[in-house]
């Protein structure tokens, strides 16, 4: 039977997948027309399981040398030598998969590996690559992964330079060089940059800016998505609706490849084992899974992202910027800081304004920020004492009951709003308060397209229900009816029949507290802080 899989390679024949043939095409296309480029993606968003499968289309027509620097340790990058021994060790062991390198290349190979004096340079290394072009049969195809663990070594770069030096006689003067060159890995290596003389200060060029643009979109469609989700319905027949699933999945991981087979991992494991499978395949499953994956302080991805926030301080502060103060920061494509936060799979460009990749990475950085400010921990503490009296018998949130004691803290802790209070410190306040509250049975997402430095609305999961709240800053009566009827028709979208609203108001003769108002059909409880 099949099963989801994190680690490692995915194989169609033992795992459910989305089917990847139409990214395969078109990364063959760049292939047959004999680009260099390079597949830079987020960890684990599919490299290495996309390289495994572009091979086995591709070996019928080219002859396939698919390495991974994995396989090279630091010593292998102390000099020229000793990379080139790492590298030829490497290609020796393709021949075991039934790579066809020619006699007397192999032999050369050997001989680099077993050097004891005089070992073997770069420029030696590719002239052996050279003629095995020369001598094969077919065009040679060289696919590179995990290349992020050479990229600051020089020797790797001045490797790059000699494949670029290869590429460019292929196009000059017709020499025997690789037919493609595919390196993959987190960093762009398009935009490393090496000394052109060592001697030369200031002087600094690419060594792979003969690379071709690989704009191949690797997000798993929805659709694709639908059709994994199928197979596995066929399988174990739990009765969901693979349809609604996908778009679900979709609309939380944006297509990130590990967070969809995790998601359906957790559902398929543990939230099937507590809940039973049919349950677990349903929006309330997906609930439980989503409040494990954020929980989770060994997941590998988080893990990995999240440490490169404690290392670059700079990319935090972007971040929270959006996150918290709901700056909408444009899309700058020089910029050094968001293309660190692209590279890392922060962040993705939307119509040319910086947005956080995906629903999942949004809620666990919110999760991220309000826990390191303690300035709030008065709101954190009043959660938790009053926490029993907040879950009704139906085991359903009291949210006006919560929208009180939130309004009732903020006086006693801070008293009036003046001037200095910042716009982003009441939202924060009021997620703070919420966290406590739900924590270990529900979670919190934010609506994208709301979040603004004048509006944005919360929506919490709770134990398969949802519960919407407008945290907004009062601008005066009219841009508080906006809001009234931006909430209504969000409780439409939702299904709901009753919503709420936390208005931050600066004006002196404001009257705070906790009010039921009727719109037409709805109800909506509003909190005046």
């Amino acid at each position: 039977m099949k099963k989801f899989n994190t680690t490692g390679l995915c194989n169609p024949d033992k795992h459910y997948m989305v089917d990847i043939k139409k990214r395969l095409e078109d990364i063959k296309k760049l292939v047959d027309s004999g680009e260099y480029f390079c597949i830079n993606r987020a960890r684990q968003y599919g490299k290495t399981t996309t390289l495994s499968a572009l091979r086995k289309i591709l070996s019928s027509q080219y002859e396939v040398v698919s390495i991974s620097f994995q396989g090279i340790g630091k010593a292998g990058y102390e000099s020229e030598e000793s990379f080139v021994q790492s590298f030829s060790r490497l290609i020796r062991r393709e021949k075991r998969t039934g790579v066809d390198i020619p006699l007397n290349t192999f032999e050369t190979f050997s001989d680099f590996v077993e050097r004891k004096d005089h070992r073997a340079r770069l420029d030696e290394l590719y002239d052996a690559i050279t003629e095995w072009c020369a001598e094969s049969g077919r065009p040679v195809v060289l696919m590179i992964d995990e290349v992020d663990t050479a990229s600051e070594n020089q020797v790797f770069l001045d490797f790059l330079a000699q494949l670029r030096e290869g590429y460019l006689s292929r196009e000059d003067k017709g020499a025997p060089a690789l037919h493609s060159v595919i390196l993959a890995g987190v960093t762009d290596v398009k935009h490393l940059k090496s000394k052109i003389r060592p001697d030369e200060d200031g002087k600094e060029n690419s060594p792979w800016n003969i690379a071709a643009d690989f704009d191949i979109d690797m997000s798993l469609p929805e659709e694709g998505i639908k059709g994994m989700l199928n197979a596995y319905e066929s399988d174990h027949h739990t009765g969901m609706d693979t349809g609604t699933i996908a778009k679900r999945l979709r609309k939380y991981t944006s297509g990130y490849p590990y967070l969809v087979s995790r998601l359906c991992q957790l559902m398929d494991g543990p939230v099937g084992d507590k809940i039973g499978l049919s349950e677990a395949w349903t929006e309330q499953g997906m609930d439980e899974a989503i409040k494990i994956i954020l929980a989770d302080n060994k997941d590998p991805l988080f893990g990995s992202v999240m440490g490169k926030l404690v290392n670059l301080p700079q990319l935090k502060r972007q971040l929270r910027d959006i996150l918290m103060k709901g700056d909408a920061i444009a899309w700058l494509p020089d910029d050094e800081e968001q293309k660190l936060l692209y590279m890392y799979g922060f962040i993705k460009n939307e119509d040319n304004t910086v947005k956080i990749a995906n629903r999942l990475f949004e809620m666990r950085l919110y999760q991220y920020f309000l826990g390191e400010n303690r300035k709030n921990d008065a709101f954190r503490s009043d959660a938790l004492v009053h926490k029993s009296i907040f879950i009704n018998d139906d085991h359903s949130l009291n949210m006006p009951l919560i929208l009180e004691h939130f309004v009732d803290t903020q006086k006693r802790v801070h008293g009036k709003m003046d001037d200095k209070f910042l716009e982003e410190e009441g939202r924060e306040r009021f997620l703070t308060y919420i966290v406590p509250i739900i924590n270990g049975t529900g979670t919190y997402s934010i609506e994208e397209q709301t979040r603004n430095k004048l509006r944005m609305d919360v929506v919490i999961h709770y134990l398969g229900k949802r519960y919407v709240v407008e945290l907004k800053i009062w601008r005066g009566p009219r841009y508080n009816e906006d809001g009234e009827k931006q909430i209504m028709e969000y409780l439409d979208y939702f299904d709901l029949s009753t919503g709420y609203m936390v208005s931050f108001n600066f004006n002196r003769n404001k009257e705070s507290g906790v009010k039921r108002i009727i719109i037409g059909d709805k109800v909506l409880f509003e909190a005046t802080v």
